[in-house]
């Protein structure tokens, strides 16, 4: 199975100048946890929710959050993408073998790879969609082993 058969090809980004508030309103309202950091269409960094709310801090202790007396609305500090995001980010290509791109996440501890094509993006892959593969492949692995069981399983 290649990359390209369980990537998400709706991806959302950011640039490096953009402010974190734009990461944050993204993965809270888009319920995303990888942001690919682009620059003219190639990628130079990645943010995650992580890195996200490691820069916001503790809720009760941050001064990446600052509150009005006047008010109950939030506002993220203006910090930048660029003072947060990862660089030399590990990308891979549609033609990569799942299987593969498994073993490198997981190696690496990454929960996502942006994929790449021609230097552009063109994709993200997730843990999460290598992990509903595995569900559904395993499955049915579970389904044909239950049918040769009750002797069916040469229909």
């Amino acid at each position: 199975m290649r990359v390209e058969e369980i990537m998400t090809t709706k991806v959302f980004t950011v640039e490096q100048h953009d402010l974190i508030d734009r990461v944050f309103f993204l993965i809270n309202y888009e319920k995303i946890r990888h942001l690919p950091v682009v620059e003219k269409g190639k990628v130079i960094g990645i943010v995650s929710d992580r890195d996200l709310y490691k820069a916001l801090g503790p809720k009760s202790n941050s001064n990446a959050i600052e509150s009005s007396v006047k008010n109950s609305e939030l506002h993220v500090v203006s910090t930048r993408v660029q003072n947060i995001m990862r660089r030399g980010v590990i990308t891979t290509t549609p033609d990569a073998k799942v299987s593969e791109v498994a073993g490198l996440m997981a190696e690496h501890k990454i929960g996502a790879l942006p994929v790449v094509s021609n230097s552009k993006l063109v994709g993200i892959v997730s843990a999460t969609d290598i992990l509903r593969v595995f569900s559904k492949l395993e499955q049915l692995r579970e389904n044909r082993e239950k049918r040769i069981a009750e002797g069916t399983g040469h229909s």
